[in-house]
């Protein structure tokens, strides 16, 4: 067994044989151009001079006031391209470009991923395919658009329920069957190692700026908070906290509510199982069928959850809790209200659990909330939503 490839129990590369080149390859790739101080050295400058960062740490004065705690939002919404989604992408490519391949593919299901993905192959002149469900397109329909008009070949999914999951299988077979020449760009911090370690590495800038902003206030986090989908922003922002002592909660797309069917809540309500080339916890029936899933995100609708997380959950370090579709809307709208932030509808499940959270503190604490993402793309959904059309 390859103990890197693992985080406690889950992990690993269950993957077809002929995909290990690729992976061995991309391993060797990330340990050496990866660490390189070239790679680094222009990633850092891309980073700063075009996507934006560092993002601000937002102190949200009239949320604290309603909670009755110090509510800080790490404001990953002010990147480039609207999401936290950019980090990771534009370094994947970096990395594909530096390997000398010529082609990059995407899965994606908000859209924020493949929109990120795009724009980093515009920018690196790389040729780039991303594989998106067929719901996820009509409900993302502004996101779909900017990947085609950034040069992106969409590639629509009409298997299953034609979201994130589909989309991800398909991405994962056009990438076995082309493996030498193209790169495939995971979005989360999922999949078949090295990818988790890629993926929170790239990520790992989100919490490494937000806890020296906090200390720049003489701040320490009591508690971290970030919705959990496959979990890059979460894994993102929870890394440079899991040393100490810091309370750190994962939020999950409860949905319709875990009691029903029709929830994304891994976490809370799966076990043990393979996909998409990791063991990890999986939302599956008794005999181990993947489940069908449902959230108003179109970015948390993931049966799954990076194996990262799974040990973290399994070990205990992080709190996993599941917030509904309305509960989530809610949230949304109350802090477009007091703050003037409208938040992306995954974001708004780690931002509606505070209303959970803060009546259960009995001390007042410092509690940063990684606003992941900005809701633009989400407009249509909330509309549709407050007209009764999202459930018929």
């Amino acid at each position: 067994m390859n103990t890197k490839a693992y985080f406690g129990n889950f992990g690993g590369q269950f993957v077809p044989e002929t995909a290990m080149f690729a992976l061995n390859e991309l391993e060797n790739a990330y340990n050496t151009i990866g660490q390189s101080k070239e790679f680094r050295d222009e990633l850092a400058d891309l980073l700063k001079n075009y996507v934006g960062r560092p993002t601000p740490l937002y102190h949200a004065t009239r949320l604290s006031k309603h909670y009755g705690h110090e509510i800080y939002l790490k404001r990953e919404d002010l990147n480039h391209t609207g999401a936290h989604k950019i980090n990771n992408a534009l370094a994947q490519a970096l990395l594909a470009k530096k390997m000398g391949k010529k082609k990059i593919i995407a899965e994606t299901g908000a859209g924020q991923h493949g929109v990120a993905t795009a724009t980093a192959a515009a920018l690196l002149d790389l040729e780039c395919d991303v594989y998106m469900g067929e719901v996820d397109i009509a409900r993302q329909e502004l996101n779909a658009f900017r990947m085609r008009l950034l040069g992106a070949n969409l590639i629509s999914i009409s298997d299953g329920l034609k979201t994130l999951k589909e989309a991800t299988t398909a991405a994962i077979q056009a990438w076995v069957n082309e493996i030498e020449n193209i790169f495939y760009v995971i979005g989360s911090a999922v999949g078949p190692h090295p990818y988790p370690n890629m993926v929170r590495d790239f990520q790992s800038i989100i919490g490494k700026e937000a806890k020296a902003q906090l200390k720049e206030q003489n701040l320490k986090a009591d508690y971290v908070i970030a919705c959990v989908g496959g979990g890059s922003n979460a894994i993102g922002i929870f890394n440079e906290f899991l040393g100490d002592d810091t309370k750190l909660i994962g939020v999950e797309a409860g949905g319709l509510g875990t009691h029903t069917p029709y929830h994304a809540a891994t976490l809370t309500c799966g076990r043990a199982g393979i996909i998409h080339g990791m063991k990890t916890i999986v939302l599956q029936d008794k005999y181990g069928m993947i489940n069908e899933v449902h959230s108003i995100s179109a970015g948390l609708d993931y049966p799954g959850v990076g194996p990262q997380h799974a040990n973290l959950w399994e070990e205990g370090r992080v709190k996993y809790e599941a917030i509904t579709d309305d509960e989530c809307v809610q949230a949304l709208t109350l802090v477009s209200r007091l703050e003037g932030i409208i938040p992306a509808i995954e974001s708004s499940h780690a931002l509606a659990y505070l209303e959970k959270l803060c009546p259960s503190l009995t001390e007042k604490s410092v509690i940063l909330v990684n606003v992941s993402g900005r809701g633009d793309k989400d407009m249509n959904t909330i509309m549709n939503y407050e007209k009764g059309k999202i459930y018929g």
